[in-house]
């Protein structure tokens, strides 16, 4: 089973810049870690406004890890912290949802 680690972050500033200043920040610090087969950032789909949509975020993180091990790995590595001192002053919010997935 692998875990699949999703982040929501609504920003301080929630300007394109500073969307745009995150999404760059997750793919130099949170791609690329052992273990991860999937990784993809990028901001809130505006024209997907239903009433099912939750629209209180701007930057959305996307990770599946082989294992919860190696996702366990990943909250502990340098990158990761170093995303996390560099960036947390311009968040407003962040909501992280963790789930158990298989692949199809």
């Amino acid at each position: 089973m692998m875990l699949a680690h999703m982040v929501y972050f609504t920003l301080k500033d929630r300007s394109a810049e500073s969307k745009t200043k995150l999404i760059e920040a997750c793919k130099l610090h949170l791609s690329g870690h052992p273990g991860m087969v999937f990784f993809a950032c990028g901001t809130l789909c505006e024209e997907l406004n239903r009433e099912v949509n939750d629209m209180d975020f701007d930057v959305a993180l996307h990770l599946v890890f082989q294992t919860q091990a190696d996702h366990d790995v990943y909250q502990v590595a340098p990158r990761h912290n170093t995303f996390v001192a560099e960036n947390k002053e311009g968040w407003a919010k962040v909501r992280v949802f963790d789930s158990v997935v298989q692949g199809a």
